[in-house]
């Protein structure tokens, strides 16, 4: 194994999502993570994100809290011209100072309005007002101005809540101003090995010493039917920071195996589909109990896949080992996949019922579901995409 690569201290970020309609469920936090993702490639750590209601002491209080532990605060959203918009009086009252009037903010507004033959309207002089000693940040690509301000030792950037402004304020703005403030001169870089087949106390059986290291630093996140293992490297640039990771990732795959099914954004499915178009085969589907959910999952596989038979109710191990055989008769291919999920009242797990016939011959499994039942479909995918992935390599 390489030598561990030193590990100095680095500068943490928290963020801070504001917006009743997050909390009420009305809309995804889409922001949160893509401003992580630019974090950590400018070289910062998020220890934590946060999402909070339009309600200015909660909004103060929490980028308090988040000012004493970080070094970074990045906010995003509650900056419009409604009531509703407190982002500006809650930095105000973190910080304990007024808010003042830009008369050169409100300027700004009016021209963009005007570039869209509009004129504003007098709410939306609140956006010209910002906290006492905050650094204004003009928005080109919006009406809200976003703000930048010192809080215990933090540096505060508020950004607007829309996407497209916020992505482009974060990469022209802030990540700039951050770098310059913390003297930024790392970024990190991760790679993410997907597997499945395989729970996660068994990849951490496998793997639990690699998790120990610091730099680069080796995490599970496990899903139904999967687990990540995520290898994430801090060095002086990006590509160096890649190079550290390269022997670890090797390392992995030796031990890891077949479990490994790809990397990063690839998904199980595309990687059956690939294994399957692989050996100039096509493949049909019976799926029972499952709801579509295999139908779905097989849909990427484009002339690979060549059909589907749905059954509402689950089949027996033999009654869908027969199902196939006929489907697959009855299509003319050479791949033919059985998933069924029985879901019994009770206590008594969820069960889960494979088949794969191929020209080398066939395969069937069952197996129980131990996790919460509404997840089961998920798991009888899994299994079913990583039996077809892999026939002659069933674990």
């Amino acid at each position: 194994m390489p030598v561990e690569a030193p590990r100095t201290a680095t500068a943490r970020a928290h963020i801070v999502t504001i917006g009743s309609e997050i909390l009420l469920g009305e809309i995804i936090d889409t922001n949160a993570p893509k401003i992580a993702r630019a974090l950590r490639a400018a070289g910062l750590e998020v220890i934590r994100t946060t999402s909070i209601g339009d309600d200015v002491k909660s909004i103060a209080r929490a980028v308090r809290q988040a000012a004493q532990t970080a070094d970074a605060v990045i906010t995003t959203g509650g900056l419009g011209p409604t009531v509703d918009d407190p982002t500006r009086a809650a930095l105000a009252e973190a910080a304990g100072v007024a808010l003042r009037y830009h008369p050169e903010l409100w300027e700004q507004v009016r021209a963009m309005f005007l570039r869209f033959d509009r004129e504003p309207t007098e709410n939306n002089k609140r956006q010209a007002w910002l906290p006492e000693g905050a650094v204004a940040i003009t928005n080109p690509v919006g009406t809200a101005p976003a703000f930048a301000l010192m809080l215990s030792g933090a540096l505060v950037v508020a950004l607007p809540g829309v996407p497209r402004e916020m992505e482009h304020l974060l990469a022209q703005e802030a990540i700039p101003r951050l770098r310059d403030h913390l003297g930024l001169t790392d970024a990190f870089a991760i790679r993410v090995l997907r597997t499945t087949g395989a729970g996660e106390s068994q990849i951490d059986e496998a793997i639990g010493d690699l998790e120990e290291a610091e730099n680069p630093r080796v995490g599970l996140a496990a899903h139904a039917g999967s687990v990540d293992v995520r290898i994430t490297a801090r060095a002086r640039d990006v590509g160096a920071a890649h190079a550290l990771i390269v022997p670890i990732e090797a390392e992995l795959r030796r031990r890891l195996g077949a479990w490994i099914y790809g990397v990063d954004e690839e998904t199980l499915a595309g990687a059956t589909m690939a294994s399957i178009a692989n050996r100039g085969w096509q493949v049909v589907l019976v799926e029972a109990g499952l709801g579509g959910k295999a139908v779905q999952a097989l849909s990427e596989g484009g002339d690979v896949f060549a059909g589907a038979n749905t059954w509402t109710a689950a089949l027996s191990p033999s009654a869908l080992e027969q199902a196939v055989d006929a489907f697959r008769a009855e299509r003319g291919v050479a791949v033919g996949l059985g998933v069924s999920l029985t879901t019994p009242a009770g206590e008594e797990p969820p069960a889960i019922h494979l088949a794969l016939v191929t020209p080398d011959g066939r395969r069937s499994k069952s197996l129980r579901f131990g996790g919460h039942p509404r997840l089961a479909a998920r798991r009888a995918v899994a299994a079913a995409l990583d039996l077809a992935r892999r026939p002659d390599k069933v674990r």
